[in-house]
């Protein structure tokens, strides 16, 4: 496994929608604990359901809070049905988009998350994509300004092509000017750009340029090694080089860790960021 030494001068949190999956949800904050994380970012957890029941979040407030872990992040109403990406610019999902922002941010708030994460939502047939962006923009503007109330910021992600063909916003540059055009509607500057490094990777961009072009626009940063999306040093990407130009760029902030374990076992892909480091 190649060294990833620049690990040193990062902050981390752990997305635990995707890293010890193996596990019940409510269980997991407790996993991350164990293996020596203090901070934690999550997809959506509660599927479909917009507005889940005050017992099934209160439940996931009390996980965290056992484990004194600190959410750092979270995605407004994400994945749907499979293939689907977002909600953001979909017409038939306006209510449930509109309706799930309110949740989320409370959620968030209540667990001392900085981000709220927005997914974009795919092309789809019958409607044009003129129309489709209008309404993402509204969208993201509520959502920008729902991020301000509970004082976060909101990120707004380039995806891969592999694995959503159908999202608009496959570049850096792409949701960058997504992220431009928000941030022009409200005049609150919190929309930034989350910069994936698979995705990116997948989609063949020059990591080290979108480092160098984007670096003021970003807000957060995940990573996985590329190919196969697990840990870093299973791949081809010089995870230690990238993390090093972040730093020099100026990027002071946290790094999430977004890959599937190797193995298949979380605890046992951890091996290439020293332990000490997991709580910083």
């Amino acid at each position: 496994m190649r060294d990833v030494t620049a690990a040193s001068e990062h902050s981390y949190t752990i997305n635990l929608s995707i890293l010890f999956s193996e596990l019940p949800l409510l269980e997991r904050p407790a996993a991350a604990a164990g293996a020596g994380f203090t901070r934690a970012e999550l997809w959506w957890p509660f599927g479909t359901q917009t507005t889940p029941d005050a017992a099934e979040l209160d439940a996931l407030r009390k996980a965290f809070a056992d484990a004194g872990v600190r959410l750092t992040g979270l995605n407004v109403l994400d994945d749907l049905t499979a293939g689907a990406k977002g909600t953001a610019s979909l017409p038939a999902e306006r209510e449930r988009f509109r309706e799930n922002l309110p949740v989320a941010a409370a959620l968030a708030s209540s667990l001392g998350a900085g981000a709220l994460n927005v997914l974009y939502g795919n092309r789809i047939e019958g409607v044009s994509a003129e129309e489709q962006d209008a309404l993402a923009l509204e969208n993201l503007t509520l959502a920008a300004e729902a991020a301000h109330s509970i004082g976060a910021i909101l990120l707004i992600e380039a995806l891969n092509k592999v694995d959503a063909p159908d999202y608009p916003l496959h570049t850096a540059k792409a949701a960058v000017e997504v992220v431009d055009r928000v941030n022009a509607a409200t005049g609150l500057g919190n929309a930034k750009f989350l910069c994936d490094f698979y995705h990116l990777a997948v989609n063949g961009e020059d990591l080290v340029a979108v480092i160098d072009s984007y670096a003021d626009r970003i807000g957060h940063v995940q990573i996985a090694d590329h190919p196969g999306r697990n840990e870093p040093g299973t791949g081809t990407l010089d995870v230690q080089d990238l993390l090093a130009r972040l730093t020099a760029a100026g990027y002071a902030g946290r790094i999430g860790l977004e890959y599937r374990p190797a193995t298949g076992v979380s605890a046992d892909s951890f091996g290439w960021l020293p332990r000490e480091l997991r709580a910083r």
